[in-house]
């Protein structure tokens, strides 16, 4: 009965699916490793160390050169993800049961490597820091979030800039606890977690007509991620370049952010959604 209820529900299906793509191999990012990587051509090594131990803001990189970093990154995660999808599309309809789960978590998997590889370019803290391999409930509500402006949501955007503008104004390295899992974000979170729980049933039946013919399926599979992935891709480094995080103002601090504005309700949360917040995926805004 438990399993029943976690598939009929949007938002835990979607939370079950946050979670298992957090688990692949190669999915989590290693944020001192990637940001050498990503900024060796651009950086000098006192930058590079800089961001590291601060912010890529605060080491005074430009935006146009983290801008360059991140179409690097993107460029670079399509095309593994596209590769992937059509070799996971190539066993048709006879493996359509095992296949279509599969792919689809690998999907959101990679998703999740390019929302931590553009948080990290623009400023954003270390989302898997701690010793446990189990996600924190605000990394898993960031990352949500993330997800979400991907798929076009504007309550997504709204509440990305409001967690990045508690960090902003406290110069902290963390993400504020309290406002993703109780308090101001964390309706928002929920809503946002149910509308891609909704929409993982769209992309798994057009996942699975791409594979009902084996090797057709494994071009219009790749194809189908392609035309997703890119475009998501983009909207997220749209957004998060946008925000004030990534102004090289203050240094950081390794400390707590302090919830300071009143807590969003759930019936709050209601009326933002209804009122056009959430868009469905067919008509996408742009952050």
């Amino acid at each position: 009965m438990a399993t029943s209820k976690v598939i009929e529900n949007p938002e835990l299906r979607f939370s079950a699916l946050l979670v298992r793509a957090a688990s692949l191999p190669g999915v989590r990012i290693d944020r001192e490793a990637y940001l050498r990587q990503a900024l060796a051509r651009f950086c000098s090594e006192d930058e590079i160390r800089r961001a590291i131990d601060e912010t890529p803001a605060a080491a005074g990189i430009p935006l146009e050169v983290l801008d360059r970093a991140a179409d690097d990154s993107i460029r670079y995660e399509t095309a593994k993800a596209s590769a992937l999808s059509a070799a996971a599309g190539i066993p048709g309809l006879l493996f359509l049961p095992a296949t279509v789960p599969a792919d689809v978590a690998q999907y959101f998997g990679h998703m999740l490597r390019i929302a931590q590889k553009l948080a990290y370019l623009y400023s954003w803290p270390d989302l898997f820091s701690g010793d446990s391999d189990d996600l924190d409930d605000a990394t898993k509500g960031v990352l949500t979030l993330f997800i979400g402006v991907m798929f076009g949501t504007q309550s997504a955007n709204a509440a990305v800039g409001k967690v990045a503008g508690m960090m902003s104004k406290q110069v902290a390295k963390k993400l504020p606890q309290k406002a993703l899992t109780q308090g101001v974000i964390y309706p928002i979170v929920k809503k946002v977690a149910g509308y891609l729980g909704a929409q993982m049933t769209k992309q798994t039946f057009a996942k699975s007509v791409s594979k009902a013919i084996p090797v057709v399926g494994a071009v219009v599979s790749g194809g189908l991620t392609l035309a997703t992935y890119l475009p998501m891709a983009k909207r997220l480094k749209k957004h998060l370049s946008s925000l004030e995080l990534t102004k090289p103002t203050h240094r950081t601090a390794d400390v707590e952010v302090e919830e300071v504005d009143e807590p969003l309700t759930s019936d709050h949360a209601e009326r933002y959604v209804a009122d056009g917040a959430v868009v469905d995926l067919e008509s996408p805004r742009s952050s």
